[in-house]
């Protein structure tokens, strides 16, 4: 298993590689091959989708890059290179919709939390707790009361954040899980008020734009936009950026 295991990462990066040489030479297409050739060898990177979003800029194919944009940005959220080529990939799209408004507070929660990932904030409460459980056992042994105090209010303060970091990971894990975005493929679609095509227009979208899966029916598969608008979509039109 190890072997097999050193065997696909050589041959990921081997791809990467040539991808990475097809692209400083043009060659976008081939570029893209390379890079797709290596997600299906199992292998989902921030490097890779934010490369492919690079090859499919270049092609001016606007949905392929913003799709790949977002879903290395699922993966790097804090990156500022993704989200600026994300930013360019969007000026392309014709659909622009203004966020609903949020509260002081809201916009406080969403400001601390996007700092790190779920899986960032989970790695930061594990080594808060090993600075607890060491600054503990220097309590215990250690024999001046000032060393005691600075030993046991480092280890509470630990707890404390090892604690507040655990809470912040779980509630961005949940919302990271009931969150379903998706890019729309079609170079126009339209979006029913109703999961049927006798049901009336709603409103319309075009290709890149970003939506939110709420539910599903059938083929249909009910979305909601940024400003809060609704609607029903086939679901071939649309594709899931947590697919991986």
């Amino acid at each position: 298993m190890i072997l097999l295991s050193f065997a696909g990462h050589a041959q990921n990066e081997a791809l990467f590689n040539r991808a990475t040489t097809y692209y400083n030479e043009g060659e976008y297409e081939k570029a893209s091959e390379n890079y797709l050739k290596i997600i299906e060898n199992g292998e989902h990177s921030a490097a890779v989708y934010y490369n492919l979003g690079n090859c499919y800029y270049k092609l001016n194919q606007i949905a392929p890059s913003i799709y790949y944009y977002e879903k290395a940005l699922l993966l790097k959220p804090n990156d500022v290179e993704i989200q600026n080529n994300l930013a360019y990939a969007q000026n392309m799209t014709l659909d622009s919709f203004d966020s609903l408004p949020e509260t002081s507070l809201s916009k406080l929660y969403k400001s601390i939390n996007g700092l790190l990932s779920f899986d960032q904030w989970s790695y930061t409460a594990v080594f808060f707790v090993f600075v607890f459980v060491l600054a503990y056992i220097l309590f215990y042994y250690f024999r001046y009361s000032s060393h005691k105090r600075i030993a046991f209010i480092t280890s509470i303060v630990s707890l404390l954040i090892a604690v507040f970091c655990i809470i912040l990971a779980f509630v961005q894990f949940r919302d990271f899980e009931a969150n379903m975005p998706a890019i729309v493929f079609s170079e126009e679609l339209i979006v029913k008020s109703e999961p049927n095509n006798r049901s009336s227009q709603a409103f319309l979208l075009h290709e890149g734009t970003k939506v939110f899966v709420l539910d599903e029916l059938d083929d249909w598969k009910k979305i909601q936009l940024k400003d809060g608008k609704t609607g029903w979509v086939p679901s071939e039109e649309i594709k899931l950026l947590k697919d991986f």
